[in-house]
């Protein structure tokens, strides 16, 4: 499969976008990239579902008592008084149901997950009972059904198990165990190429000359993809020469379903990548109305998506979070994911003035609140460190006060930790 050469194409006039403006668009205009193919569900874990999973049969399968205790037929029982029921020998315990028919004022051993036997419909727990003889005595006040799981009550035959884009984490691989399924139509894993541009990037143990900073981008890039569940592959650092970059383009093509390139994916003069996607792909600069960020470029080299995002760190990453996250899982089958915020108190005051989202670096308190990083700077690495999350103000808000409400979106809604 494979994105229309046009599909990041903005209308004409367009100038900055409102984040969820741009992020509606975005996410009208991708779609699944990779095959689809037959997954054992013993390799299953972390893949998307390709295609809805009806469950084949219901579960429980039958009904069955929820404790230790004595199934019985609540119609034989009295309103009021001590109930004295006669004792069935046997019992019906998990894997080992009950053979016969339990008659009215009659009582049998049941088990917890012990199909309830012909007959009955509700079980006193073992606590409530005391044994005398061959009978049973309980007090009353024990409900219709008390203590039964219903047949079906978890899931029906022929009834929706699973929706396709579903990524399959634990809770998931236990619902396709639990009705039977050995096997899953899944995507293939999404393939994401990471590289960086800059002459002034040094890799992480070399010596540092005049001028040079190491490559944190990459790495942070690269710990950002694998936090999404595809296959990350790195690309290296690509000095800023046309031909350099216009190689590592074409490379990472070849190898990757989707590439991701920080810096050089503005308008300056050594902004070598988005010129590389104007020249030999389709390109669009999608002027944002954010902040930390800048034009987002998206482009594409041989029907391969290309994400072009800042080359200062935290504007990368932020820009990663709220844009390039949800595309790559799109593209990668699943759902698009809508992070979940919650208000938090300010302990703090920013200024701000609408007509632009900011994202602030900040941390929860434990009491409600929620602080901001001690700078706004997006060359700061230190606030990301510091932070567990982001303070999202919207569009048209303006400056905030110490003691208004705020949204905040922990990192761990982005899958990151």
């Amino acid at each position: 499969m494979a994105l229309k050469n046009d599909c990041f194409a903005l209308p004409a006039g367009v100038a900055w976008t409102p984040v969820t403006e741009a992020l509606a668009d975005l996410r009208g205009r991708l779609s699944p990239v990779t095959g689809v193919e037959a997954v054992a569900l013993g390799a299953a874990q972390g893949r998307i579902l390709a295609r809805d999973v009806m469950a084949p049969i219901s579960l429980p399968p039958a009904d069955n008592s929820a404790v230790d205790g004595y199934a019985l037929a609540h119609g034989s029982l009295t309103p009021e008084g001590e109930q004295r029921l006669a004792l069935v020998p046997g019992r019906s315990a998990a894997g080992a149901p009950f053979g016969g028919v339990i008659a009215a004022g009659q009582a049998v051993r049941v088990l917890t997950g012990g199909v309830m036997p012909d007959g009955t419909d509700s079980v006193v727990m073992d606590e409530d009972v005391d044994r005398d003889g061959d009978a049973i005595r309980f007090g009353s006040g024990l409900k219709a059904g008390a203590n039964r799981r219903r047949a079906g009550e978890d899931i029906r035959a022929d009834a929706p198990a699973l929706t396709a884009g579903a990524r399959l984490g634990p809770a998931a691989m236990a619902r396709l165990a639990s009705i039977g399924v050995a096997e899953v139509a899944a995507f293939a894993p999404l393939r994401v190429a990471v590289f960086s541009t800059g002459d002034e990037l040094a890799e992480p143990g070399e010596a540092l000359r005049p001028g040079q900073i190491y490559d944190a981008n990459r790495a942070m890039l690269l710990s950002l993809v694998r936090a999404q569940g595809v296959v990350a592959l790195d690309h290296g650092r690509i000095p800023d020469r046309p031909a350099a970059i216009a190689d590592a383009l074409a490379t990472a093509a070849r190898d990757a379903d989707a590439v991701i390139v920080s810096g050089g994916a503005s308008g300056g003069d050594e902004d070598h990548v988005s010129r590389e996607l104007s020249r030999s792909g389709a390109m669009a600069l999608w002027r944002i109305a954010m902040k930390p960020g800048r034009p987002l470029a998206l482009g594409q080299i041989d029907g391969v998506p290309v994400f072009g995002l800042p080359g200062n760190p935290v504007a990368a990453f932020v820009c990663f979070l709220i844009f390039a996250r949800p595309a790559l899982c799109r593209l990668a089958g699943a759902d698009w994911p809508e992070p979940m915020g919650y208000p938090l108190v300010a302990r703090f005051s920013a200024r701000k003035k609408p007509g632009r989202a900011e994202y602030l670096r900040g941390r929860a308190d434990g009491t409600g609140g929620v602080e901001k990083f001690r700078s706004d700077g997006s060359g700061l690495i230190g606030g990301l460190v510091w932070s567990g999350g982001l303070i999202a103000l919207d569009h048209d808000r303006g400056a905030v006060e110490a003691g208004e409400v705020v949204q905040f979106l922990p990192y761990a809604e982005f899958g990151v930790v």
